[in-house]
């Protein structure tokens, strides 16, 4: 006879116990309807150190949102003017300028509502939210004059107001560049013992300064060679804005006719196998500078102005502008050049160049087109000339104009004392500083000047040099509020903001 089994087992008692409550904790939250309160799931700047190429911040939600009461509900203190866009549940933010460096910011979402619980007639609002986020330290670089920086580079972090002296007195820096980020400078220097300035090699120095957040930093003063001058004089070099390539003009020692540019790459990791340098197959030129995308280089040659790869077949130039003599500046999407034309009355113009072909004269002036930079926070250029004030003695006044490229206005901003024609200038990221230098050249150099002289572009050897800071204001308020220069507690020359 065969025995039935008449009872269920237990582990089926328990699986249709659980079957029967969640059948019911599932018909609760029907009639119930959806209680899952909205939030912030990812904010892309929390605890983020942002620079003026991060110009977006993007909020995820766990559920889509009525758009308006986010927007209308959304703050940040302090204040950044920006544009909103939607894709799904995602919120991009925009800023219209770059955020001011040297800044905490904290952004908030509360009473923003959720899309659904907006048609269903319910009042559902979004769980309370708070980010925070800050922007990098307004830092300086300069060439130090007094008597224990001479020579040496030095940065000055003016959020933190602490100074660190970059590089060792046996190497007198001559010009310098930094790295996108920030960390590391490029710079040309001879040693302290060596007053010949065509000795120049090639450096690279870390400051001590993270571009991020998270990251770590490494020390600062660590200094490696990047290209020695032992067959080569080293004269003017260029790093691009992506920080992978260096461009050197360079002189072959017992060859003066075998002189041209070349390039290389720009990583340098304190190994023992260093980068080489090659060739740029081109004719000789004059000044030059690298595109804003980093894939080719515009040099003065002959009559006019050439775009020439870095890669590939350099004798055949990707754009020749023949009427143009000199690239000034470009503007950071390339899509914009500051150009100069030299007239044969020995004036000068000063051209906005489009990649849609546009030539628009800005101004024109007597004396001479020093540097110009565009600003990324408007469309203003800043241009540092000289005007003409004495034919016999040949004297120039240097002066800073902003030009807005869209009116053509130009506001002056600033008037230096004549004969300072060695006035550097530069522009800070968020456009908000304008850093100059006024070298005081010594007035009797004895005949045999010592080895650690500093000495400027036109050979003359340095005294002192004092720095200046000058805030800038858009130039339709600039027109109605006085803006005057602060001197800096400092004493050099050649002052970089750090980008």
């Amino acid at each position: 006879m065969t025995k039935s089994k008449a009872f269920i087992q237990p582990l089926d008692r328990i699986a249709i116990a659980l079957m029967l409550l969640l059948s019911v904790l599932i018909g609760l939250l029907v009639l119930q309807g959806d209680v899952v309160t909205a939030r912030v799931r990812e904010f892309t700047w929390q605890n983020q150190q942002i620079g003026a190429e991060d110009n977006s911040f993007t909020l995820t939600f766990s559920r889509p949102m009525e758009v308006k009461s986010v927007e209308d509900n959304l703050k940040i203190e302090p204040p950044l003017a920006g544009k909103f866009s939607w894709a799904g549940r995602r919120m991009v933010y925009t800023l219209v300028t770059p955020a001011p460096y040297g800044t905490n910011y904290k952004v908030q979402l509360q009473g923003a509502k959720d899309k659904f619980a907006q048609q269903e007639g319910k009042n559902r609002v979004i769980q309370a939210f708070t980010g925070s986020f800050r922007t990098r330290d307004r830092v300086i670089l300069y060439i130090g004059t007094n008597q224990e920086e001479q020579g040496r580079l030095v940065l000055y972090n003016l959020t933190e107001e602490q100074k660190r002296v970059l590089t060792p007195k046996d190497l007198v820096v001559m010009d310098f560049e930094s790295f996108p980020d920030g960390e590391k400078i490029l710079f040309s220097a001879r040693t302290s013992n060596n007053q010949d300035l065509l000795s120049a090699q090639l450096y690279t120095v870390t400051t001590g300064v993270s571009g991020k957040s998270e990251q770590e930093v490494e020390p600062a003063g660590r200094v490696d060679l990047i290209l020695d001058s032992k067959d080569y004089q080293n004269l003017k070099f260029d790093l691009s804005p992506d920080g992978e390539t260096i461009v050197i003009q360079r002189g072959n020692k017992t060859n003066p006719g075998d002189f041209g540019l070349w390039f290389m790459p720009a990583n340098s990791d304190g190994s023992a196998e260093k980068p080489t340098p090659k060739r740029l197959q081109s004719q000789p030129g004059g000044d030059f500078m690298i595109t804003p995308d980093s894939q080719a280089v515009a040099v003065a040659q002959g009559q006019g102005a050439a775009i020439l790869p870095l890669q590939g077949d350099a004798s055949k130039p990707l754009d020749f502008l023949p009427q143009f003599g000199l690239v000034q500046a470009f503007s950071k999407d390339g899509s914009q050049a500051a150009m100069v034309k030299f007239n044969t009355d020995y004036t000068r113009d000063l051209f906005l160049v489009t990649n849609q072909g546009v030539q628009k004269q800005l101004l024109k002036t007597t004396g001479s087109i020093l540097s110009c930079q565009f600003d990324i926070a408007s469309p203003t250029l800043y241009c540092l000339l000289t005007q003409l004030v004495s034919k016999e003695q040949y004297i120039e006044q240097p002066y800073v104009v902003a030009i807005d490229l869209k009116s053509g206005q130009q506001k002056p901003l600033l008037v230096l004392p004549p004969a300072q024609r060695n006035v550097q200038m530069s522009l800070s990221a968020d456009g908000l500083g304008l850093l100059f230098d006024q070298v005081v050249p010594q007035t009797n150099p004895p005949t045999s000047l010592p080895p650690n002289t500093l000495k400027t572009d036109d050979g003359d050897a340095i005294d002192t040099s004092s720095l200046w800071l000058m805030p800038l204001l858009p130039i339709a308020d600039a027109a109605t509020v006085e803006i005057r220069p602060e001197q800096l507690p400092f004493a050099g020359f050649r002052p970089r903001w750090l980008p």
